[in-house]
């Protein structure tokens, strides 16, 4: 058949160029570590020199790729632009774009820091919005690119029993900051779309469980397959969505919760 597409081509990333933040928590090096294998060339950022270190390292010793190490404080424009530009002059390109830098708090709305909610907003939204708009450009440039943004599950429903009224407002920006620049950005070749996961073992959710461990219980109750992701467990979807098979897909927000939203 002539007009036969190789899946198989279509989902070579091969050679490809990606920029992922938050790489040194556990949803960032294992997404590193899977384009790693894939044969993706990686500039890996975070604010966490050390976990950067062991990232890189872990990354080097396994697989034949180019790794860059950036510190960065990706809520300050200067360092997200300086960063990129680096990156762009040691790649010549990129391709891919991941997202997963964040933090997480609970603390109830009427006792809510001014504080609290603008360090959020900052790493959670703003965080993402500079990334997104200076690879964005390099993008553009290109006529083509793949962004993902690890959103949250959080960002469609209200979770119980925990107070985070600042985190699901933060979340729920990033999917239609996703949708948005989707929307602005397809004319150029750029696919945006957002990863939503549930509760999964990263060492953010194993920190806030430990203040209270009576919440792990219930949230299984609640997660129709019964247990939380592993770190893996996100990564097939942002695979995907890096790949040129989803060249259709743009402005979605795929859910990866073992079900917990259906209910």
């Amino acid at each position: 058949m002539e007009s036969y597409e190789s899946i198989r081509k279509l989902m070579d990333l091969t050679g490809r160029k990606a920029v992922v933040t938050g790489a040194a928590g556990g949803i960032g090096s294992a997404i590193s570590l899977a384009f790693a294998e894939l044969g993706v060339d990686l500039a890996l950022i975070d604010i966490d020199s050390e976990g950067l270190e062991r990232l890189g390292k872990a990354i080097r010793e396994r697989f034949p790729v180019r790794v860059l190490r950036l510190v960065v404080d990706v809520t300050d424009a200067r360092q997200v632009e300086e960063a990129v530009k680096r990156i762009v002059r040691e790649f010549g390109r990129i391709d891919i774009l991941v997202n997963c830098h964040g933090i997480g708090q609970w603390v109830p709305a009427e006792e809510m820091s001014e504080e609290d909610w603008d360090r959020m907003i900052a790493v959670n939204l703003k965080g993402v919005f500079l990334m997104c708009r200076a690879v964005g450009r390099q993008m553009i440039k290109q006529r083509y690119g793949k962004i993902i943004n690890i959103a949250s599950m959080s960002g469609s429903i209200v979770n119980r029993p925990q107070p985070q009224a600042h985190y699901n407002a933060s979340k729920a920006a990033v999917i239609m900051l996703t949708k948005s620049l989707a929307a602005e950005w397809a004319k150029y070749g750029i696919n945006v779309n957002s990863v939503s996961p549930g509760y999964t073992l990263t060492p953010l959710v194993e920190n806030l469980v430990k203040t209270r461990p009576e919440y792990a219980d219930l949230w299984k109750t609640l997660i129709p397959m019964g247990r939380f992701a592993k770190p893996i467990d996100i990564v097939g979807a942002v695979v995907f969505l890096a790949t040129d098979a989803a060249r259709y897909i743009t402005g979605h927000d795929l859910v990866v919760d073992g079900g917990y939203t259906i209910w």
